[in-house]
């Protein structure tokens, strides 16, 4: 018997990513969860108006999504502890300029570099949808056909109803693969 527990957004766990943009000559950072895929071409952030990052990449119509694994999980977090608007987060990390400007963090396992095609407003918050211009992942987590293994990768995961991260675990099956007479 299942309980109607009202309006919840229950669609987690997802990726802890680190947003990055350019704040003038130096980058910013901002810890973010509320991430999604639109399509095969296209990608969504959503981040509260209130963050300081916004403006600079409403400003810049660029910005970076840095995958999270455990390696940086200690700087994603306290980066998602303290605002740019107050203090200078462009030390944070170790990191680089990719293709199209747009500051990647070194350590970072998988980096999208995305440009805004548009923002969607809510009470509250301001979703960028992005088009993913380039991605570059650490060769280590590469199959030996070129895909991004996320067995190696291990991103860590946000849920939200209790602000716990979690690790990814291990793989159940292929997609598509349970289709017999007996589950259908």
């Amino acid at each position: 018997m299942k309980k109607n527990v009202g309006s919840v957004l229950a669609l987690y766990p997802t990726p802890v990513t680190v947003i990055g943009a350019m704040n003038s000559d130096k980058p910013t950072w901002t810890l973010v969860a509320h991430i999604g895929i639109i399509g095969h071409d296209r990608v969504l952030v959503s981040l509260a108006s209130a963050h300081f990052i916004n403006s600079c990449i409403k400003k810049n119509e660029k910005l970076s999504i840095n995958i999270v694994d455990e390696a940086i999980l200690p700087q994603a977090d306290y980066c998602g502890s303290v605002t740019g608007a107050k203090e200078d987060k462009s030390e944070l990390f170790d990191y680089e300029l990719g293709d199209a400007g747009v500051p990647i963090i070194k350590k970072s396992p998988l980096v999208l570099e995305c440009s805004v095609v548009d923002v969607y407003n809510t009470p509250n918050f301001e979703s960028f949808i992005c088009s993913i211009d380039a991605t570059y992942v650490e060769e280590e987590h590469l199959t030996g056909n070129g895909k991004i293994n996320y067995n190696t990768l291990k991103p860590v995961l946000f849920e939200f109803p209790t602000y716990e991260y979690l690790r990814t675990g291990e793989v159940i099956g292929k997609c598509l693969s349970f289709k017999n007479k007996e589950t259908v």
